[in-house]
C-alpha cells in the first residue's frame, strides 16, 4: 500500500510525464510548420511530378513526410487532394505507403539522443527564440525550426527525467501495467488507443522508444506497441474523409487497411519468434547504454514500414479495386453546387492550394466566357434557345465566387507573405468575372426581351452592336491569356481596346438618338439598345481589370 507522499511522488511524476510528452508535441508542430514554410516550392515541385509511377509516389510520399515530420498530415493532405481531383486512387496510393516511411525519421531522432546532442539542442531552442525577434521572415521561419527540433528533445528530456520514468515509483508502476497486459493482442491496441488519443504516430513512438531507454518497457512490448500506433496513425486519415467524395474516403480505407495488413503480418512473425527477433535487434546495437536500446526500437520501426511497402507496393491496383468495392460511389446530384478543385483540407499544405484556387478561376473564366457567347449570339440573332444553360453557368459562377472568397480568407491567414498579394488579387478577379457573369445575363434577357415583344434592332444598330462585341471578345481573349498564363506582352492593347469601347459607347448613343430623331429606330427598343452599349463598356473595364491584375495586384478597380 502506497504512502501519501509516495502517491504525491506518483501524481507529479505522471505531471512531468504529460508535460514531456505535451512540450514534445509542440516540438514537433513547430518543426512541422517551420519546415512547410521553408519547403513550400519544393513540396509544390513534388506534388507537380505525380504520375502513375508508384516508385515516385512512394518518393513523394516519403519525401513529403520527412518534410512535415507527419504521416497524419501528409494522408489528410492526399484525402484533400484526391477530394478536389488533383490526383487519383492509384497516384495517392503510393504516396501513403510512402508517407509511412517518412515518418520514421522522427524515431532515429529520439535514438539518437545523448548529453552532448541534448546540449546542442537545448541551444538550437534558446537560439530559435532569440531569432523569432528578428523581422525577416526567413530567418524567423529558421527560427521555429530551430526552437521546434530542441523543444523536441527538451520534452523528451522531461519524460526520460528522474521526477518522470526515472522515478522508480513510475517504474514499478509501469512495469506492473505491463506485465499484466503482456499479451500482444493488447499491447496493440494501447498502441492504437494512445497514438489516436494524441493524434501522432511520431509522439506515441517517440515515448515507447524513451520509456525503452529508460527501462521501464521490455524491448519485446515495445515492438507490439510500436505496431499498434501504425493503426493509431490512421484515425487522423479516417475522421478528415467525413463529409469528403468517396475517392476521400478509399484513400483513407486504403491507408488503413495497410497499415492492418503490415501490424497483422509482422505480429504474426514477433509474436511466434520473439527471441529470435528480439536477439536480432540485440545484435545490431549491442550495449546497455540508452542510445543502444532505443536505436533497436525505431530500427524495428523502420525495418515494419519499408518491409510492408515493398511487400503492398505491387498490390496498388488491388487495394484500389478492394476499397472501391467496399465504398460504392453515390448517385451524383446534378443540381448540387460544389467546387471542383478545392477542398478545405488544402489549407493544411497553402502551395497547393493556391494553385488549386487558380484551376477553380481559370473553370470559372470558361463558365463566364461560354456565357458571354451564348448571350452574344441571343443578342446579335435573337436565339433565345440557350437560356436553361445560361442560367445554370450563371448559378455555377455566383457559388464559385461566393464560396471561392470564403476559402481565400481562410487561406490568407495560412500563406506566406509573399503569396498575400496574389490572393488579393483573386479577390479582385473574382469579383470582377461575377459582375461579367451578371451582364451577360443582362444580355440574354435583353434578347429575350424583345423576342417575346417581336421587336428587332434596325440593321444599322444591330451592325453596332456586332463591332462592339467583337471588341469585348478580343479583350475576353487578351484578359484570359493574361491570367492564365501571366502573359503581359498584350496588355497595352487591351487598354487602346478599351479607350476606342469608351470612345464607340459615346458615338453609338448619339447615333441612336440621331436614328430616333430621323425615325428609323423606334422607342421601344430604345433601353434595350442603351442597355446593351453600356453593358458592353462595363464589361470592357471588369476584363481591363482581371487583365492588369498580374502587373498590380492590390492596384485600383473601376467601380462598375
Amino acid at each position: 500500500m502506497l504512502s501519501t507522499e509516495e502517491i504525491m511522488q506518483l501524481i507529479g511524476s505522471l505531471i512531468w510525464l504529460l508535460a514531456g510528452v505535451g512540450v514534445f508535441i509542440v516540438g514537433m508542430n513547430f518543426m512541422s510548420e517551420a519546415l512547410e514554410k521553408s519547403a513550400g516550392e519544393g513540396m509544390k515541385k513534388m506534388l507537380g511530378r505525380i504520375s502513375n509511377n508508384r516508385f515516385s509516389g512512394v518518393g513523394i510520399g516519403a519525401g513529403v513526410t520527412a518534410i512535415i515530420q507527419s504521416s497524419s498530415a501528409t494522408s489528410v493532405m492526399v484525402i484533400g487532394l484526391v477530394n478536389a481531383g488533383v490526383m487519383t486512387l492509384m497516384q495517392a496510393t503510393p504516396i501513403i505507403m510512402g508517407a509511412n516511411i517518412g515518418t520514421t525519421i522522427t524515431g532515429v531522432l529520439v535514438a539518437l539522443k545523448n548529453d552532448y546532442f541534448n546540449m546542442l539542442m537545448y541551444l538550437s531552442a534558446f537560439a530559435g527564440v532569440m531569432m523569432g525577434f528578428f523581422k525577416k521572415e526567413k530567418i524567423k521561419i529558421a527560427g521555429l525550426l530551430c526552437s521546434g527540433l530542441g523543444l523536441i528533445f527538451v520534452g523528451l528530456n522531461v519524460m526520460s527525467s528522474e521526477q518522470a520514468f526515472g522515478n522508480p515509483l513510475v517504474e514499478a508502476m509501469f512495469q506492473g501495467i505491463f506485465a499484466v497486459i503482456d499479451f500482444p493482442l493488447l499491447l496493440i491496441l494501447v498502441g492504437v488507443i494512445f497514438t489516436a488519443l494524441i493524434q501522432s504516430s511520431s509522439a506515441a513512438t517517440g515515448v515507447v522508444i524513451t520509456m525503452v531507454g529508460t527501462g521501464v518497457l521490455p524491448l519485446d512490448l515495445a515492438l507490439f506497441s510500436v505496431l499498434g500506433a501504425n493503426i493509431g496513425t490512421c484515425v487522423t486519415a479516417l475522421l478528415a474523409s467525413v463529409g469528403a467524395n468517396a475517392n476521400s474516403k478509399r484513400v483513407a480505407l486504403i491507408h488503413f487497411t495497410f497499415n492492418v495488413i503490415g501490424t497483422v503480418i509482422f505480429t504474426a512473425v514477433v509474436w511466434i519468434f520473439r527471441e529470435p527477433v528480439v536477439n536480432l535487434l540485440v545484435s545490431m546495437f549491442p550495449g546497455s547504454d540508452s542510445m543502444s536500446l532505443q536505436m533497436r526500437v525505431s530500427v524495428f520501426h523502420v525495418i515494419f514500414n519499408v518491409t510492408t511497402t515493398c511487400v503492398l507496393l505491387p498490390f496498388v491496383s488491388q487495394l484500389v479495386s478492394y476499397s472501391c468495392k467496399v465504398i460504392k460511389d453515390k448517385k451524383a446530384d446534378e443540381n448540387a453546387l460544389v467546387l471542383r478543385y478545392v477542398d478545405d483540407r488544402l489549407l493544411t499544405m497553402p502551395t497547393v492550394a493556391l494553385m488549386q484556387v487558380k484551376k477553380e478561376m481559370d473553370y470559372m473564366f470558361a463558365l463566364v466566357e461560354e456565357n458571354i457567347s451564348l448571350s452574344f449570339a441571343a443578342m446579335k440573332t435573337e436565339d433565345i434557345g440557350n437560356g436553361d444553360k445560361i442560367i445554370a453557368n450563371e448559378a455555377v459562377i455566383d457559388f464559385t465566387n461566393s464560396t471561392l472568397t470564403r476559402f481565400l480568407i481562410k487561406l490568407s491567414s495560412v500563406v506566406e507573405q509573399s503569396d498575400e498579394l496574389v490572393i488579393g488579387s483573386y479577390f479582385h478577379v473574382l469579383n470582377d468575372l461575377e459582375r461579367i457573369g451578371d451582364h451577360a445575363e443582362n444580355f440574354y434577357e435583353i434578347a429575350a426581351a424583345m423576342s417575346a415583344k417581336k421587336i428587332e434592332f434596325s440593321a444599322n444598330a444591330l451592325e453596332d452592336i456586332k463591332k462592339m462585341c467583337g471588341k469585348v471578345i478580343r479583350m475576353l481573349d487578351i484578359s484570359r491569356d493574361a491570367f492564365d498564363n501571366l502573359n503581359k506582352s498584350e496588355l497595352p492593347e487591351l487598354e487602346v481596346l478599351e479607350d476606342e469601347i469608351d470612345g464607340m459607347k459615346k458615338r453609338l448613343t448619339a447615333s441612336h438618338f440621331a436614328r430616333l430623331a430621323d425615325g428609323d429606330c423606334s422607342m421601344e427598343v430604345s433601353p434595350y439598345y442603351s442597355s446593351a452599349i453600356a453593358g458592353l463598356e462595363r464589361v470592357a473595364d471588369h476584363l481591363v481589370n482581371i487583365g492588369f491584375s498580374i502587373v498590380n495586384p492590390v492596384g485600383s478597380q473601376k467601380e462598375n
